[in-house]
């Protein structure tokens, strides 16, 4: 039976630093990522120099850091210097070209383009010219940029900002891109290619023992002392261990916390965890599904009806429905299994042995409610 001792208090709260667990927050840990930071840093070195900034690509799952670290180095960036201009661009709000130079135009300005009546052109001479005439150096993060593909206005972007010194000499531009899948960036037009030429800085999943080790400094710094016993922060991490989405750990923890301060308890508890798992994987599935291609999805759909298919009879079904022949198919159903999207495991059924079965990591009823 719970005491009152035992017992939250109407002004009390379980957290100590809310804050701590908003999926915008930008940590002061940032630990495992010492790697990837140093990639970005000798990208960036020549920017501090006044000079033009090497490009970058960092790509990697959802969830595992590459937002965060380009706006980490970001921030070390404003330390040492004033020349440089930095400008996030979440590309799945602003996947357009216009809406793309808009937003750098209004950091770099100070001021909103007109909306309507002036055009590309223009806007973009203006930016270019403010640039030169401030001796500022632009670096631009694109983030989630396969969604200015999925528009058609990747190309457009890259164009306008990687050959900017050419139309205009003295300005200054690097471009750090952010995307899940790397083949995505290579779609770009040879003119784009010629001059992107980036830094690829992988972002793998993060481990067990480094989920842990996150969580548990999250913990420390946005709870009170004694909220979270060790057993039930290991068993958020395992929960994120399986998906590997750092960001389903944050929301998984907060959502915990408002589950026990709701029951009025001082501490989290496993059944805290379970029902705030339930919602936080919700979040987690409908964002992953998001960023996957038709024909991904379309995979994704029947490997998860069937519950486990060959790879021959997923490939039969893909072939009737998209006309797309195996070696593409393979390429997808490989890139989706290291992605997390798919699993696959060797049965001894076939006339090798060797038969491939897929699984979906997607639950039949689970995709039933994100298709909705």
């Amino acid at each position: 039976m719970t005491t009152e001792k035992e017992m939250l208090m109407w002004d009390e709260t379980l957290f100590r630093d809310s804050d701590i667990f908003e999926l915008d927050h930008l940590p002061d840990y940032f630990p495992h990522r010492e790697n990837q930071l140093n990639g970005i840093r000798y990208a960036l070195k020549p920017a501090v120099r006044g000079g033009r900034p090497l490009n970058c690509l960092l790509y990697g799952p959802p969830g595992t850091g590459k937002t965060s670290a380009a706006l980490k180095i970001f921030d070390e960036l404003k330390e040492y210097t004033d020349k440089v201009i930095t400008v996030k661009v979440n590309c799945q709000i602003d996947s357009t070209r216009f809406a793309v130079i808009s937003r750098i135009y209004k950091t770099v300005l100070n001021v909103a383009p007109p909306a309507s009546g002036v055009s590309f052109n223009r806007i973009f001479d203006k930016l270019a010219k403010k640039l030169i005439d401030t001796d500022k150096v632009l670096v631009v993060v694109l983030d989630d940029i396969n969604y200015l593909f999925y528009e058609g206005h990747a190309d457009e972007v890259m164009y306008s900002l990687l050959r900017a010194h050419e139309q205009y000499p003295g300005s200054k531009i690097g471009v750090i891109a952010i995307v899940n899948d790397p083949e995505v960036i290579y779609n770009v037009d040879k003119r784009v290619a010629s001059v992107f030429l980036p830094e690829e800085i992988e972002f793998p999943r993060y481990e067990w023992s480094e989920i842990d080790d996150i969580l548990a400094d999250r913990i420390q710094r946005g709870f009170f002392p004694g909220v979270v016993p060790d057993s039930v922060r290991e068993c958020m991490t395992d929960y994120v261990a399986e998906n590997g989405d750092l960001r389903v750990g944050i929301d998984l923890m907060k959502r915990s916390g408002l589950n026990a301060e709701k029951r009025s308890s001082r501490k989290i508890d496993m059944e805290d965890v379970n029902k705030a798992y339930a919602a936080s994987r919700s979040l987690y599935l409908s964002r992953m599904f998001s960023v996957l291609t038709d024909h991904e999805k379309y995979l994704s759909i029947q490997a998860a009806e069937a519950g486990e298919i060959s790879a021959g009879d997923l490939y039969e079904k893909f072939r009737d429905h998209t006309g797309i022949g195996y070696t593409r198919f393979y390429e997808i159903v490989n890139k989706m299994i290291s992605a997390g999207y798919l699993t696959a495991d060797f049965s001894g059924k076939g006339s090798k042995g060797r038969t491939r079965m897929i699984r979906s990591g997607f639950k039949k009823e689970e995709l039933d409610e994100l298709l909705k």
